[in-house]
């Protein structure tokens, strides 16, 4: 029997991981709980402990590689005459194209496959017998590599938790290293904790996903006067009347309605608006779907019944998810002379709308993927919108 060796999901921003060394060749006896390869990340060298006992078998993912996750890069199998593996293609390719790891002041060579030579076996001792309860608060095991390697990094193993097997492995003491550090609260004044809401969680979710986004800001200052007298005369919404005039730049500019993916640049066919709203217990933003091909009257009537569900709070994932354009709009604050917002996960961009200032013109503040946008599109984009802001007929 064989069983895949891939490569593993050491933290939730890694996509790929750079094979740099097996620490066995193929035939080798293999432990459980073994480090057998070492792979470096985005934040660190890792190893990649053995799943089981047996022997390892290629084909072997060639060093100096990177390799996405997940991704096979060697065996283990049950007896060790058993039949070398036949590559699967992308194995091949992986193997093909080895990536050098360059060392300031040095000579780096790209790395030849066919002159890999076996490598000392790993320093820590595989997993021989079972562990004594007390390695960990709740009574799990834990595997002396991972032990081992928690001393290393100055952790206490009985604070992490085990696997799925009721084991802690090397797998879990790296997710608690590589994880943010939270606040010492030790030295500071006397606290108690209390759970975040369900929303509070999610919007920190949602900003933290958003860490790796390169953002550029462009700023621009708009009379809103004669909009807002319009809006009032008609008893509409100044904020779903400015939403709706982004909403139509947007739709003038597609590539203020892409947005970035692993797989490319997705063009989305209509123009989903989001305008974000404070609940008091935190942000929410409801959307609007094809905020600029439908009239501001039946948008209207969208706008009260999904305020009337945020008030409620009966708000389901439908009514705030899938935005393609964000509005955020501070202007009832007279203090918020400008402000940036974050362009939130599945958009291109947003734009903050800051107080009328004393000359009475408002800041607008346009938030931008540089991936997707750059700065001429924004720059045009806010052209447009303020001409649109001085010919109010497209309200009609």
């Amino acid at each position: 029997m064989k069983n895949p060796i891939t490569m593993p999901v050491l933290s939730d921003t890694m996509q790929t991981g750079r094979l740099t060394r097996w620490n066995k060749s193929v035939g080798d006896t293999i432990q459980k709980g073994e480090a057998i390869a070492e792979v470096e990340t985005d934040k660190a060298i890792l190893d990649v402990e053995a799943f089981a006992d047996g022997f390892l078998a290629g084909p072997l993912a060639a060093t100096g590689t990177d390799i996405p996750v997940r991704q096979v890069i060697g065996y283990i199998v049950d007896q060790k005459d058993e039949p070398t593996i036949a590559p699967e293609p992308h194995e091949v390719a992986a193997q093909a194209v080895p990536v050098p790891v360059p060392v300031p002041g040095t000579a780096n060579p790209v790395p030849d496959p066919s002159q890999a030579t076996p490598f000392a076996p790993t320093r820590q001792s595989p997993v021989t017998g079972s562990e004594k309860s007390g390695d960990h608060a709740d009574g799990a095991l834990i595997s002396p590599y991972a032990r081992a390697l928690a001393a290393d990094l100055n952790l206490d193993p009985r604070q992490i938790t085990p696997g799925a097997d009721g084991v802690v492995h090397a797998s879990q003491v790296l997710a608690v290293a590589l994880a943010p550090q939270d606040v010492d609260l030790r030295m500071g004044p006397p606290y108690q904790m209390e759970k975040p809401s369900a929303l509070r969680s999610a919007v920190a979710r949602n900003m933290s996903a958003t860490l790796h986004t390169p953002t550029f800001l462009i700023s621009s200052r708009f009379d809103l006067a004669p909009l807002q007298k319009v809006a009032k005369d008609n008893k509409w919404s100044f904020t779903l009347a400015l939403g709706r005039a982004c909403a139509l730049c947007v739709a003038e500019d597609p590539w203020f309605n892409h947005v970035w993916t692993s797989q490319g640049l997705a063009k989305r066919q209509r123009v989903d608006l989001g305008i974000a709203v404070d609940t008091g217990e935190g942000l929410i933003t409801p959307v609007l779907r094809d905020a600029a091909g439908r009239a501001l009257s039946e948008l209207a009537e969208d706008w009260r019944i999904l305020l009337g569900k945020i008030k409620k709070g009966r708000v389901t994932p439908r009514d705030y998810q899938g935005a393609s354009f964000y509005l955020s709009n501070l202007g009832i604050f007279p203090e918020i002379e400008r402000f940036n917002a974050i362009v939130p996960t599945g958009a291109a961009a947003i734009l903050a709308v800051a107080a009328a200032g004393s000359d009475g013109l408002t800041d607008f503040t346009l938030s931008c993927d540089h991936r997707v946008i750059f700065g001429a599109d924004a720059a045009r984009f806010l052209q447009r919108l303020g001409k649109r802001l001085e010919d109010l007929s497209w309200l009609t």
